[in-house]
């Protein structure tokens, strides 16, 4: 544990930086789109271009965002799942022998048999 949080503090953890697996659906879809884009770009000038070139930026933006803020969500589901596993005055509904059981902080006298 101690390992992953200095890594985390130093910066060697970057969890956006990957390599695509050559020949993979993801690497086959971003030559596809990259082909694409280049002929597009071959067959327009001017203000159509432009727009083109905008559009572009604007995606790659919107989808740079929606990955930070997937990660983030899915961090903190983790962490909540984390938490909660390590919480052992949740209410089970099963007990030790050792524990003479409760349910929900409540003595309830019985004990496993």
């Amino acid at each position: 544990m101690r390992d992953t949080l200095e890594n985390l503090y130093f910066g060697k953890i970057t969890p956006n930086e990957h390599d695509i697996t050559p020949g993979s659906v993801l690497a086959d879809a971003m030559d596809r789109a990259e082909q694409c884009e280049e002929k597009l770009t071959a067959l327009l000038e001017g203000k159509e271009k432009t727009l083109l070139l905008r559009l572009l930026n604007a995606e790659n933006e919107i989808s740079s965002t929606m990955a930070m803020e997937n990660f983030i969500l899915g961090f903190r589901l983790g962490m909540r799942i984390a938490i909660e596993a390590l919480d052992e005055d949740d209410g089970n509904l099963t007990m030790t022998q050792e524990e003479g059981g409760t349910y929900h902080g409540k003595e309830t006298g019985q004990r496993r048999r």
